[in-house]
């Protein structure tokens, strides 16, 4: 089918291998669509999230923060957004690190659209992944969900830079609801 097609696969909750941080929050996603691969080793992750529109210093930390986690065998995970989010994934790859990419809409809808080679990226050496299903855009009511399957995968969530109402806040509240580190 049109899935295998492009490279995806899924994961459902009952699969043994399916992410196990992810399958230990209360609203673990039924279905996980995977381009790419997750290792038993992701199970070592964090997520580093924060602004789009991330200052120079944010950018900065960013950078060091997600190389020295990467040296250390940590798989990084974000949510592909500009600023922060992206920073942390294009760190993660030129260390040679792993990283997973959680997309707010289906897998052949990358946004932003200008991350759709960063994607490829991610997904040749690490994974990109989402709850919904092809065709589904990126909706404003996507990401919430996107989030808490950010925090979900991982041990803990790295806060950068984050405005007061903002998705990264949330990823952050997401992350201490299901007893992560913040």
């Amino acid at each position: 089918g049109t899935l295998k097609k492009l490279g995806i696969h899924t994961k459902t909750i009952k699969d043994p291998d399916y992410p196990s941080n992810l399958k230990q929050i209360d609203d673990a996603p039924s279905v996980l669509y995977i381009k790419g691969e997750i290792k038993p080793q992701d199970k070592l992750a964090l997520a580093i999230v924060g602004a789009r529109k991330a200052s120079f210093y944010g950018k900065e930390v960013t950078e060091k923060i997600t190389s020295a986690l990467v040296m250390s065998g940590v798989t990084i995970v974000s949510g592909l957004a500009r600023g922060i989010d992206t920073v942390a994934h294009k760190v993660a790859l030129s260390c040679s690190g792993r990283t997973i990419g959680v997309l707010a809409g289906g897998l052949d809808r990358v946004y932003p659209p200008e991350n759709t080679s960063l994607a490829y990226e991610i997904a040749k050496r690490g994974a990109v992944v989402s709850e919904f299903p092809l065709g589904i855009a990126a909706r404003p009511e996507n990401f919430p969900t996107r989030n808490r399957v950010v925090s979900g995968l991982s041990l803990g969530v790295v806060v950068v830079e984050g405005a007061g109402r903002s998705g990264t806040l949330l990823t952050a509240s997401n992350a201490a609801d299901q007893g992560r580190e913040v």
